[in-house]
Formats: C-alpha cells, structure tokens, sequence
C-alpha cells in the first residue's frame, strides 16, 4: 500500500491524474473515499491526493495519546505533499477535514493556492469550551464503550446528515458501511487530542482578518452549526467567500456532487486566472 511517515504514524494515501494538484482532506465520520465523486470528477484535469487521516485505518493507529493534536493534523498535510513533491496544491476540506484546511493556510500559505472548506464548524460551539469539553470527552467515551456500532446508531439520525440518506440512499450506506472499518480508539483519540483541544474558530477573528489565501466557504442550509459559522467566517474575513446550498446538510460533496463541482471549478478558475480578489478590493 502506498503510505507515507510522518511524525509516529504512517499515512495511507491514494493519487489519481496529472496537472495542478488538490489535496482532498476527510471529515471526521469519513475517509479518503469520501471524495470518491470529487476526485473521478477532477482527476481528468488536476493532480488529485487524498489520504486518511492517522487514527483511520489502513492509516496507522497510534497508540500514545500523545502522537494526535491539531497541530499534528497539519503537520501531517505538508509531510504528505513534500513526500509527493508538491509545492502548492489547491486544498479542499470536509467538516474536520475543513478545520485542518484552514489551519493549513493560516500556518503554511505559501503551500496553498486556495482553501475550500465544506461544513466547517458543524458539530458544536467552542465559545462555551467547559460544554464543548464535556461533550467532547462523552463521545470519546461512547467510542471506547460501546464501538463503533453505537456511535453509527446515532449518525443514522443526526438531523444534518439525514439529507443524504433522503437523497441518496445508497450513498448514505456506503458512508455506513465505510465508517464500521473505521478504529474507536482512533476516533475517541482524535475527539479528546484534536477536535476538544483545537483553538475556537470563533477565537480567531484576527488570523481570519488577515488571512490572504483565496477561501471558499460551502455550506448547507440544513447544517446549523456549519452556518452559523460560515456566516462568522465571511462577516470578519475580506478572504472568504460564502455558498450556502438550500435543503442540505452536512455532506455536501456527497449530497450535491454536480453543484458542489461546478461551485468549486468556478472558484479555481477564478484563482488561477489570477482574478480571485478579497472583499473590498
């Protein structure tokens, strides 16, 4: 299997097709064949990279505690992409995946030709962090006690995910199906050392100002948490761009593949022609 080390941990990934690179980065409940639809669809003009996150198998699964951070989750995209000899990549993000992608920008720019971050802040509030922590520290504790099984009993009802399966019943199985291979203890790793530790995203109202990669902000307005925050995004940051897609929810690049596409073809063009401007110039 093609995998890469970084940091303790070895990355699975997958490449298909020639040209300017995107690195796709997975959502928390998912992985690298998350983007099954977007990488058959943008393969046939760009270099495309997804790999699964450390604590998804076939990924490694760290033991230690220690070896998952928000930090380390970065970290991660730029040892993958100097392995694969890739200096600037379009990247792309779903929900977790999303939160890594902007991270990515504000902490390596000169490696990003533009973020696209879907349903970024679904999920929960940092701003009240003892709630948020608490919460967190509960589904890690459900991963640990009772598995992947019971986690899925409650994704199959979650109101911003049940658009997909009144859309595309086949598609939400297959997301079934793939998160029951998935690791617990990966996943309640990554909830305590990742998604609980990680700075709000609504603390960082000035790196957002200040920010100078192109962004492109999708969201569904089936999605509350991932609106509110999209709002928040594109009311501080000149950088940011907004779609909110109606009756949708969490997983837009699985519910609304064909829009989602051209959306974000559009916001390329718009980079690499070199028109792309911030708000207000």
């Amino acid at each position: 299997m093609p995998d890469i080390q970084s940091d303790g941990a070895r990355l699975y990934y997958e490449a298909a097709g020639m040209g300017t690179p995107i690195v796709f980065l997975h959502e928390f409940s998912g992985d690298l064949w998350s983007w099954e639809k977007q990488i058959q669809h943008f393969s046939r003009r760009y270099r495309c990279v997804a790999f699964n996150a450390r604590g998804y198998p076939p990924s490694e699964v760290p033991k230690s505690p220690s070896r998952y951070s928000h930090k380390h989750a970065v970290d991660d995209v730029a040892v993958v992409m100097r392995r694969l000899e890739i200096g600037k990549a379009h990247m792309v993000g779903c929900s977790m995946g999303s939160r890594t992608t902007l991270d990515f920008g504000l902490r390596y720019p000169h490696m990003a030709l533009s973020l696209t971050m879907i349903g970024i802040g679904s999920g929960g509030d940092p701003r009240n962090a003892a709630a948020f922590k608490r919460d967190a520290e509960a589904r890690a504790q459900l991963y640990e006690e009772g598995g992947l099984a019971e986690v899925l009993k409650r994704l199959r009802k979650a109101d911003n995910r049940i658009q997909l399966k009144r859309k595309n019943p086949r598609a939400f199985e297959d997301f079934c199906r793939r998160f029951m291979q998935h690791s617990a203890q990966g996943c309640a790793h990554i909830t305590r050392r990742v998604m609980a530790r990680r700075p709000s995203l609504f603390s960082m109202e000035r790196a957002l100002r200040a920010m100078k990669v192109p962004a492109h902000v999708v969201v569904g307005d089936e999605d509350p948490g991932a609106l509110s925050s999209g709002l928040f995004m594109k009311q501080v940051s000149p950088a940011v761009r907004l779609s909110v897609l109606p009756a949708t929810g969490h997983l837009v690049n699985l519910e609304e593949p064909d829009l989602f596409h051209r959306l974000t073809e559009d916001f390329f063009a718009l980079v690499e022609s070199k028109k792309w401007r911030p708000r207000g110039r």
